[in-house]
């Protein structure tokens, strides 16, 4: 928390809760922190564009350039696993977005970690819920368990919220035999890992793309198991959509842990493997 609250005004600071799940902060409204209890002011005056821009050059340490691979994405890694999202003016070339500038809204959000709440996992599974429901933190709790029982583990951890590396340094436990790789594409990690960990599972957050899929269907040929994180509210609703669609037809994952409004979850099978 001390780490990531310096980059916000001292008296916004001084009204965060002591545990905090989400900040937001969008022009022309009030900042807010979210916690489990609620939405909490931490002003009564409204954001204003000289605010963000503030906070942007201090999580940035005025060095746009050194980060520009991942505000162009929309996101900046925080310490402690904690991801600070941008909107705002999007600078576009050929090549797409190129960065953000003029910001408009920012959203920050924490990272938690609650060992125990995970699961001995014998097969490959996908963590669906919505966004905030605690996907990430049950990924990285699974993780754990599967590593400290003796499993090789390769953790590609595009956004750095898994097991928060910074500086050489593991921020979470993930456990003793995890191969980290931060800050690169889910899809590129992937096979990184493959060619040079030989992992018996591979772990990723959030799947969007086809190359996400692509990469997994290799690792399953080459024996490895997977758990990875996706949008969805049900294994029905992933049907609805192209990408996870392929998910089933390839027989990638065997069970759903499906995440409930408590962060607690409920296994669906997805295939008999």
């Amino acid at each position: 928390m001390k780490d990531n609250a310096r980059i916000l005004p001292p008296a916004w600071r001084e009204r965060l809760p002591e545990t905090v799940e989400e900040i937001r902060l969008r022009v022309g409204q009030r900042p807010t922190a979210r916690t489990a209890n609620g939405e909490t002011a931490l002003s009564g005056d409204a954001v204003t564009a000289a605010d963000l821009q503030s906070i942007l050059d201090a999580a940035t340490e005025r060095s746009r350039y050194a980060v520009r691979e991942t505000l162009k994405a929309g996101f900046l890694m925080l310490p402690s696993g904690w991801r600070l999202g941008v909107c705002g003016t999007c600078v576009c070339d050929e090549n797409g977005v190129r960065t953000i500038r003029d910001p408009t809204s920012l959203c920050i959000r924490a990272a938690h970690a609650r060992v125990g709440i995970g699961t001995t996992l014998r097969r490959s599974a996908l963590i669906l819920g919505p966004p905030g429901c605690g996907k990430t933190t049950l990924l990285r709790d699974c993780v754990r368990i599967l590593s400290d029982m003796g499993s090789r583990v390769g953790l590609v951890d595009e956004r750095g919220e898994v097991a928060a590396c910074a500086d050489g340094q593991i921020g979470f436990a993930v456990g003793k035999n995890t191969d980290i790789l931060t800050g690169c594409e889910k899809a590129d990690g992937m096979m990184m890992l493959l060619r040079t960990m030989t992992p018996e599972w591979i772990a990723v957050d959030e799947i969007t793309r086809p190359q996400d899929v692509d990469a997994m269907v290799q690792a399953s040929y080459c024996g490895v198991n997977l758990i990875a994180t996706a949008h969805a509210d049900s294994a029905a609703d992933l049907h609805r959509r192209p990408v996870y669609r392929r998910l089933l037809a390839e027989g990638l994952f065997a069970d759903a842990l499906v995440m409930r409004r408590d962060h607690t979850y409920k296994v669906e099978t997805l295939c008999e493997n």
